[in-house]
């Protein structure tokens, strides 16, 4: 399990697939501001409705310099069910081995109705554009989020 990542730290790099199967890499990005949010599953309700909050609100982080990346442990083919039923325009990125999740603190130990167990932890990590972490929030709840990161950026 990794150590959580720190406003300052450097982004870990990463290449992954989005749900075409095509490789996106964070270093794709550079001179932008990218915001690469962490959640468990595709086409679970939270993770929905985290991921539409993300689409409705594309057009105004994008005007503002960000773009965003959604990062789960699905497979590309998973990620391209859950964009075409939610019409998401999010960029969505598949990690299915979770070193790109462990890599940013993003999976770990969870705990649930007195269960521990390891999991993705739902996280954002705001990353300005020489590729530091601006900001770094752990444990994040999927409703709501989306507005909170807006005001917190002073969108």
């Amino acid at each position: 399990m990794s150590e959580r990542l720190q406003p300052g730290d450097p982004a870990p790099a990463f290449t992954l697939p989005d749900a075409d199967g095509n490789e996106v890499s964070l270093s794709d990005h550079k001179g932008r501001k990218v915001i690469v949010y962490f959640y468990p599953a595709a086409l679970t309700p939270g993770c929905t409705k985290q991921a539409c909050d993300f689409t409705d609100n594309l057009e105004l982080l994008a005007a503002a310099g960000y773009d965003v990346i959604g990062i789960s442990p699905d497979k590309p083919e998973k990620l391209a069910k859950f964009r075409e039923a939610e019409s998401l325009k999010v960029t969505l990125l598949a990690d299915p081995d979770k070193k790109v999740l462990d890599a940013y603190g993003a999976f770990g130990e969870k705990k649930n109705y007195g269960k521990t167990y390891l999991g993705v932890i739902r996280s954002t990590i705001v990353v300005d554009e020489e590729g530091k972490v601006e900001h770094a929030l752990y444990n994040v709840r999927a409703t709501g989020h989306v507005a909170k990161i807006i005001k917190d950026l002073g969108i």
